[in-house]
């Protein structure tokens, strides 16, 4: 594809898909770098090109959302350029112009500059893009050069994960738009933490019960799975279904769901048991995680010291082993079943 001006693609962002299922999510430069990528821009050095599918060529199931190209590499460079564009980024305070040193253009939007100084902001307008331009029928070839671009690049597990084919990365996607995800947890989705812990959920339930969940063990089920679809779709709704439970038990950026590391844990937790137990599950967890704070201060050779208590903060430092995801479970159904006798004798 020619190159283009940045003012010709800002005319067309309507018509690319930021959001295609293999990409990683947006909004991770913070507003410093976003201001460093308009630095470079008009002082002329070289930015990096961008990688489009491009549809216009036709008709294809790829293009799912209908319009005429997709980002494949380079999101986060395309919404530095909208969000200045848009009055939501300045300069930085230490913006030198090399052309003209003495202008004091630091602090300044994009508005400012095509007020006061016309004559940088038209730099920025004609600034020719680099696009490569993709052709491609199916997802494989996409997906596959998305990861090899981005194989230098600090990708989590869960970003890599996505952007493989499959029924599975599919299916993790679908449970990360869940209500839960969006209203309850407070752990950050930002670099794909959602996706992770909605893959370690459908991994349970695909196994019918607790698995290591390290980063090459979610691979390996993401591509096995494939030719198990009947198992994976069973798995992703009973995951629905225990999801539906679970954001009628959490409070909305609920305090208990600041790790992700013990969301799997209390998903399973949930998951066993009975509907008469749903209303106690939150007290409990909350009396739990004071009770697990007071453990912690106490000397080695005091006699309430709690040793399982100690057990479980030992298991949460590995939180993707198997075994530290069996004795954090076990542990949590012991104190519960106290709980409840406790209550039961007030």
């Amino acid at each position: 594809m020619d190159a283009r001006t940045l003012t010709w693609w800002a005319a067309r962002r309507s018509k690319i898909d930021m959001d295609p299922p293999y990409q990683r999510r947006g909004r991770l430069w913070s507003a410093t770098d976003k201001a460093f990528l308009i630095d470079s821009i008009l002082n002329e050095y070289d930015v990096p090109k961008v990688y489009m599918a491009d549809f216009t060529w036709g008709e294809t199931r790829l293009n799912r959302k209908k319009l005429q190209y997709a980002i494949i590499d380079g999101k986060q460079r395309l919404e530095a350029i909208f969000d200045f564009l848009d009055g939501k980024v300045v300069l930085n305070r230490d913006f030198i112009f090399l052309e003209e040193p003495n202008l004091r253009l630091g602090g300044l939007s994009y508005q400012d500059l095509k007020k006061s100084y016309p004559q940088v902001a038209e730099l920025f307008d004609q600034f020719n893009l680099v696009v490569m331009r993709v052709i491609a029928s199916g997802e494989g070839p996409i997906t596959e050069l998305f990861v090899r671009l981005n194989r230098s690049k600090p990708l989590t597990g869960a970003e890599i994960r996505n952007a493989m084919s499959g029924p599975a990365p599919e299916l993790f996607r679908q449970i990360a738009k869940h209500e839960f995800f969006k209203q309850n947890v407070a752990f950050t989705s930002a670099r794909g933490q959602d996706l992770n812990a909605a893959a370690k959920i459908v991994y349970f339930e695909y196994s019918s019960g607790l698995k290591e969940t390290k980063k090459s063990s979610l691979d390996q089920f993401a591509k096995v799975s494939a030719k198990h679809r009947k198992a994976l779709e069973l798995a992703g709704r009973k995951v629905l279904d225990v999801l539906d439970d679970m954001s009628e038990i959490f409070l909305p950026n609920d305090s208990l769901l600041r790790s992700a590391g013990v969301f799997p844990v209390y998903y399973w937790f949930v998951r066993s048991r009975a509907l008469k137990d749903f209303p106690y599950v939150r007290e409990f967890l909350v009396r739990f995680e004071e009770t697990r704070k007071e453990n912690r201060s106490r000397d080695e050779d005091d006699p309430e010291l709690d040793s399982q208590l100690l057990t479980y903060d030992r298991l949460n430092r590995s939180t993707d082993d198997e075994r530290s995801h069996l004795g954090r479970f076990e542990a949590l159904t012991q104190k519960f079943k106290s709980f409840l006798a406790g209550r039961n004798g007030k």
